[in-house]
């Protein structure tokens, strides 16, 4: 069952849009915290985000960019501020539709069945790398194991492919540091020792500990 957050603090919107959805098979749920955007968001983990720009607290410009910082779920603007400079603005923010409020519920609901049909088409082939259970999805960047799944953040993302397309090989902190960071500019020995760590946090959030294996004055290895 796809599942639908909606960040819409008009509670009347917000639960005619839950009762709608539901009825067509939708699990659903509103934000009660606009302070706490994030925190309800990775707890439900939805399928699809429904959000309105104009929110108690921040902005839903501000909450579609805290979102990309942790997840590629698909994004779509309810809103009445619906000139285009607010939808140029939805766009470079990471949304990924648009809608103008007041909208007709067919016409929403078709946008999202698009939209989780492009994102999760079950019957399209499905790009992964596999080790010892744990998959990685290529496509929307995120690991399953055991039945549980975590969205990635982009360098979480690109240290577990570089790890898992190296299977059983040490990968240096040069070598690793060069495939993420191919800058000149300086980059912190420390930065990439924080996004292990954070990467190994995630992996045990699906049960998954001891996966990277550091290996002392060489590097890291799966």
């Amino acid at each position: 069952m796809y599942k639908i957050l909606i960040i819409e603090d008009d509670k009347i919107i917000s639960r005619q849009l839950q009762k709608q959805l539901n009825e067509w098979g939708y699990e659903t749920c509103g934000i009660s915290d606009f302070q706490n955007v994030i925190e309800e968001f990775q707890a439900f983990a939805p399928s699809l985000v429904l959000l309105d720009i104009k929110l108690p607290f921040f902005n839903g410009f501000h909450w579609c960019s805290e979102i990309r910082k942790v997840s590629h779920v698909p994004v779509i603007f309810v809103s009445s501020a619906s000139d285009s400079m607010n939808i140029v603005m939805a766009v470079n923010m990471g949304g990924d539709d648009f809608i103008a409020k007041p909208f007709d519920m067919n016409v929403l609901t078709a946008k999202i069945q698009a939209l989780l049909r492009r994102t999760y088409d079950m019957s399209a082939d499905t790009s992964f790398i596999e080790f010892n259970g744990l998959r990685l999805n290529t496509d929307d960047s995120s690991v399953e194991y055991q039945g549980k799944k975590q969205d990635l953040t982009k360098n979480e993302y690109r240290i577990l492919k570089i790890l898992m397309e190296n299977q059983g090989r040490i990968i240096s902190r040069d070598q690793m540091m060069q495939r993420l960071w191919d800058t000149n500019e300086f980059i912190d020995d420390n930065t990439l020792t924080v996004n292990i760590t954070r990467l190994r946090k995630t992996l045990e959030s699906v049960g998954l500990k001891d996966f990277i294996i550091t290996r002392k004055g060489s590097g890291y290895q799966i």
